[in-house]
């Protein structure tokens, strides 16, 4: 499945699915001034495994800006919910990606996890059935 995934899932798909503007509508919409934004946010597949898709976002250092844990920490449960960064239609997305080989079901967002100074990622999964 995972090679399947790895060809549905590339990195042109991934970045029409998040494009990479959508890190300064998060900060506009966050704080009135994309300016303020201290990390660039991309989506990235990283594999599946019993029957989930397992995706990340990662967040990575802007020039001139400290991605300090205090500002990102908090951030899944501000993904859950925010309609910029819009999960739900992330999913409904690759569910017509998938084009009926899996369906997605569920999702759930992970811990945010420091990787460098410079890269935090976000674990995002979905579940398939």
């Amino acid at each position: 499945m995972t090679t399947k995934l790895n060809s549905v899932l590339n990195d042109i798909e991934l970045e029409k699915l998040f494009p990479a503007e959508k890190a300064d509508h998060f900060f506009d919409a966050l704080y009135g001034d994309i300016s303020e934004g201290a990390y660039d946010i991309k989506l990235a597949f990283r594999g599946s495994k019993d029957n989930s898709i397992d995706l990340a976002f990662e967040l990575h250092r802007r020039n001139g800006k400290c991605l300090a844990c205090n500002l990102t920490y908090g951030l899944p449960e501000v993904f859950k919910r925010h309609p910029v960064i819009n999960i739900k239609g992330i999913v409904e997305q690759i569910d017509v990606l998938l084009a009926g080989q899996a369906n997605c079901d569920d999702w759930q967002i992970g811990a945010t996890a420091e990787i460098t100074p410079e890269l935090h990622i976000i674990p995002f999964t979905i579940h398939l059935k």
